[in-house]
């Protein structure tokens, strides 16, 4: 499942091993990723229609674009990154007039729900070796309102796209593995105690271990992909059936629909599969010199303790190319407290407001190349490689504290090895 493309498309690659079958499913599921949808319902293009009332973007393509990471514009309106809203205890329950998302479009007749920008405050720093730095700490501007004043006890998190590579491989590791890298009482004194995130089954009768998201929401790609459809697209499926609109949205409600569901069960497959199936890009100058020496600090710092470089999947899988791979994802898709500093305050599933999942690393070093540029983090702020590294907090304190006191030369060493992956 790794692929030898490193340009511009290095994440719009099916493994060089796919038999024609896995090539075909995997061309069928990106049309379906990658065409938009129409507003309502539509004679001409009955496969394409029922987008909204409200939406974000009117395609997968339109927030993945490359299947990279999109990203808006400081100062513009988000509609590549999307805000979650939330109210009650821990911000678990929908905002009354405006759900569990903020939706900036809406088709024809229906308004959109508003607008967010981000503004920044400046945090300065300096490294131990007195090299300044500056971050950016990000703050949610609302306007143009559509269905009243938010609730006063609202919590929010911005959270921007991430690369799309390697889920399959990610979906066919076991929960044996995933809960053997769990240390919740940190009982190896090391600091570092992550934890999985349970998350409710549709039908309410019980949990299953989340590994998807940036709070590890979401448990498997068929719902993580029924859940965009409807939460970004405003595309009804048969996971979630139900319009995306709240009581206070009347337009919305009586909106022209596509039919009922909007996407059908066989979309949904394919859109799976193709997700399943794209693949990995090949390290790059991995045994040159001073990436060695990056990979050195990457594990004296401790980052290997929650970014575990090396696990193997299932046997049993969908596609047997994705079966008893040795994989670098170097995440263990386990929750940490990662401070106050990247806290959002929402929980999500088991996870508080100050817990995030591991990123995974592959491909991280190709984002610019497949975007033009790059932002890092769950809400986009870091702009560079190492500013993600300065936000680490909480557990992550003592690895953020060890690179900070490294010389430049040895701090750019660590960033050529983040960029190799």
């Amino acid at each position: 499942m790794t692929s030898t493309e490193v340009g511009e498309r290095a994440f719009l690659q099916f493994a060089p091993n796919s038999k024609l079958t896995e090539i075909s499913e995997f061309t069928i599921g990106q049309s379906v990723f990658d065409v938009p949808w129409t507003p309502g319902f539509s004679a001409s293009l009955p496969d394409r229609d029922g987008l909204g009332p409200i939406f974000h973007r009117d395609s997968c393509l339109g927030c993945h674009v490359n299947n990279g990471r999109t990203f808006d514009a400081d100062g513009t309106r988000l509609i590549s990154s999307l805000i979650r809203l939330g109210v009650g205890h821990g911000g678990k329950d929908p905002e009354p007039s405006y759900g569990s998302q903020l939706q900036p479009n809406g088709v024809a007749g229906v308004p959109a729900e508003g607008n967010v920008i981000l503004q920044y405050d400046t945090i300065t720093g300096s490294f131990g070796d007195g090299t300044g730095y500056t971050l950016r700490s990000p703050k949610i501007v609302f306007s143009g309102m559509n269905y009243g004043a938010l609730a006063s006890d609202l919590k929010t998190s911005v959270r921007m796209t991430q690369q799309v590579v390697g889920l399959g491989l990610l979906e066919a590791v076991s929960e044996d593995t995933i809960l053997s890298f769990a240390d919740q009482d940190d009982k190896d004194k090391n600091g570092i105690s992550g934890r999985p995130n349970y998350i409710p089954d549709l039908t309410g009768s019980g949990k299953t271990l989340g590994r998807f998201g940036w709070k590890a929401n979401v448990p498997n790609l068929k719902r993580q992909n029924s859940a965009a459809f409807l939460g970004d697209i405003g595309i009804t499926n048969p996971m979630f059936p139900a319009q995306n609109c709240t009581p206070a949205q009347t337009q919305c409600s009586s909106a022209t629909n596509g039919g009922s569901p909007e996407v059908s069960e066989a979309k949904i497959v394919a859109i799976t599969k193709y997700m399943q199936l794209v693949a990995v890009p090949k390290r790059r100058s991995a045994y040159y010199g001073n990436v060695l020496d990056g990979k050195r600090l990457f594990h004296w710092a401790g980052c290997a303790n929650c970014h575990i470089s090396k696990m193997k999947t299932i046997s049993n899988t969908s596609f047997p190319l994705l079966a008893s791979q040795t994989i670098r994802p170097f995440t263990d898709l386990l929750l940490h407290d990662m401070g106050e500093g990247l806290a959002d305050g929402k929980d999500d599933g088991e996870a508080n407001g100050n817990e995030w999942r591991t990123a995974p690393l592959w491909g991280i070093g190709l984002l610019e190349t497949v975007n033009g540029d790059a932002r890092y983090l769950h809400d986009g702020r870091a702009r560079t490689l190492m500013e993600a590294i300065l936000w680490h907090g909480g557990e992550a304190e003592k690895s953020k504290n060890f690179v900070k006191n490294l010389n430049s030369d040895l701090r750019d060493h660590l960033i050529q090895y983040l960029q190799s992956l």
